[in-house]
């Protein structure tokens, strides 16, 4: 028998998929730290990096067990972080490939870079207080 929070009215996780978010999360979090302690910006750092692209492939294949709980939130906010960075380091890259464009493809970067830390941390923290995350409409 599934347990439902009382307050959201939704599926109660089990365990071990709760720290297997957790892990994901840490996952991510290497990545992007890759980006701090090298030359490599953060964006880039968190979507080339093996960690985060194990992360995805966690996501995308444990999706269906999270389904119904809040962790479906947090794998859905997971995997739209990841490709929306995807989308916004291809734009800042053709930008930085023109010389007029690198004016505008760099600080596109550094503005990914902190939101991709901020997705983490945000995240994150919902999880430690056991909170979905905010969905598109």
């Amino acid at each position: 028998m599934t347990d439902i929070d009382a307050h959201s009215g939704q599926a109660l996780p089990p365990q071990d998929l709760v720290t297997l978010t957790h892990i994901v999360y840490a996952l991510h979090a290497l990545s992007a730290l890759g980006g701090l302690t090298s030359a490599a910006f953060v964006a880039t750092a968190f979507l080339t990096g093996w960690p985060s692209i194990i992360a995805v492939i966690i996501n995308y294949v444990k999706r269906d067990s999270v389904r119904g709980t809040f962790l479906d939130t947090h794998f859905g906010w997971q995997i739209r972080t990841f490709w929306w960075s995807l989308l916004w380091v291809m734009i800042a890259a053709a930008l930085i490939a023109t010389l007029v464009g690198m004016v505008i493809g760099i600080p596109v970067m550094i503005g990914l870079g902190l939101w991709v830390i901020y997705r983490i941390v945000r995240g994150w923290l919902n999880l430690l207080s056991r909170q979905p995350m905010p969905q598109p409409d």
